[in-house]
């Protein structure tokens, strides 16, 4: 079956990841923000109406997102607009055309204070503004009426836009060593493998097989820390990896409060059928042999 993806949020690094698993099959529209404001009912509209009208079966996967955690402590307005007003205009044109959309979430919905990895129905409880608004954000889509599905992810990177595994390799080659926190947890996700997943969720929506869950994890599998995220990409990157030293969140104060566990459980996204997302070193190691040129030019 042919599909049309509509992803709102083009530009970044999710976006462009999506735009490029396009093909004959699978026909991805991924405007940036200058295209398509989701905050505007009359841009969604004609975007949407646009896409129906070619016939072709259609899912919005919103990639569209204001992702500066810190700046969001000061910028609220328009972290609220674009993480939770856009979503709803989103999914209330969605219902009214009876198309299905995708939302992507993150881990900051949670308080970080589990020692398990989080389930799909663990209660929330973010404890920044940016954790605040992409809550709000979810709570929009699942209770608009849409036929719609939130995707939860965590500590993405990839070739495409600025992330942590960019930002690493910048500095080991400008530093000796380097200090990373060691005391917080998370699952790496590389953004081709989570467009991969994204797209065959998309597929099964479009086929009338969406999952039950309407709420799902998808992230690397296993768990790290960022001290052992960093001496990772210096592995990739042919440096000793005892040259990033740890240190603790409270010697890398932030506006904004970091999750101290941000482990998200696949279990949902597993009993759906849906394929895995691999193991996050094996993903590191992939994405190196793929993008080193990109990431190592910052």
């Amino acid at each position: 079956m042919t599909l049309a993806l509509l992803v709102p949020g083009g530009n970044g690094q999710l976006g462009r990841e999506l735009a490029a698993l396009g093909g004959a099959d699978l026909r991805v529209v991924a405007p940036g923000s200058a295209e398509l404001d989701i905050t505007s009912a009359g841009s969604v509209i004609e975007a949407v109406s646009t896409l129906v009208d070619r016939g072709r079966p259609l899912v919005v996967v919103n990639a569209a997102a204001y992702t500066a955690v810190d700046k969001a402590e000061t910028d609220q307005a328009r972290a609220f607009a674009v993480n939770a007003d856009g979503p709803r205009v989103l999914a209330a044109v969605c219902s009214s055309r009876g198309v299905p959309l995708v939302h992507v979430s993150t881990d900051y919905v949670f308080p970080g204070d589990a020692t398990a990895p989080y389930e799909v129905d663990a209660a929330p409880g973010p404890k920044s503004i940016y954790g605040l608004t992409k809550l709000a954000g979810e709570d929009a889509v699942l209770g608009s009426g849409a036929d719609a599905w939130v995707v939860r992810t965590a500590w993405v990177y990839g070739a495409y836009g600025r992330n942590f595994v960019k930002t690493m390799a910048r500095l080991e080659s400008s530093r000796d060593t380097l200090s990373v926190v060691d005391d917080q947890l998370g699952g790496p996700t590389w953004t081709f493998d989570l467009a991969a997943g994204l797209v065959e969720l998309a597929r099964r929506i479009g086929d009338g097989d969406g999952p039950a869950s309407r709420v799902l994890h998808a992230t690397g599998g296993g768990e790290v820390t960022w001290a052992g995220f960093a001496r990772a990409v210096f592995e990739e990157l042919g440096a000793d990896p005892e040259r990033v030293k740890s240190c603790g969140t409270e010697d890398y104060p932030t506006p904004a409060k970091r999750p101290a566990y941000s482990v998200l459980s696949g279990r949902a996204w597993a009993d759906a059928g849906l394929t895995p997302l691999r193991p996050w070193r094996d993903a590191l190691t992939e994405a190196f042999a793929r993008h080193g040129a990109e990431f190592r030019a910052g």
